[in-house]
């Protein structure tokens, strides 16, 4: 379930990055409109845009935190269970082996 909210969130921030990128060109395309209108748009375009950038940059923080928590949780399993680790490999390796061999 954790991976999934991982995918999902990686996801998520490459969706926003790609919303960020057009909305900052459909502010560049209509920098020479004029009217109060458009300008009010504009306004609270570039509000909304800064709010997403913020919120981006934390979950682009938040990802980068858990992924080295899981990175220390990971190193710490290994050189508390060294023979452990190295069977989990193998067994890997064994599995990747067998799949590999039967096509």
């Amino acid at each position: 379930m954790s991976e999934m909210n991982e995918v999902t969130k990686d996801k998520l921030i490459t969706d926003l990055k790609l919303v960020i990128m057009d909305t900052e060109e459909l502010l560049r395309a209509t920098a020479g409109q004029a009217g109060d209108k458009i300008a009010d748009l504009r306004l609270k375009a570039q509000d909304h845009l800064t709010a997403a950038k913020i919120k981006l940059a934390d979950a682009e923080t938040m990802v980068v935190d858990k992924a080295k928590a899981v990175g220390r949780a990971t190193d710490d399993f290994v050189h508390d269970n060294p023979w452990r680790a190295v069977g989990f490999a193998a067994g890997i390796g064994f599995v990747a082996g067998l799949l590999i061999g039967r096509r």
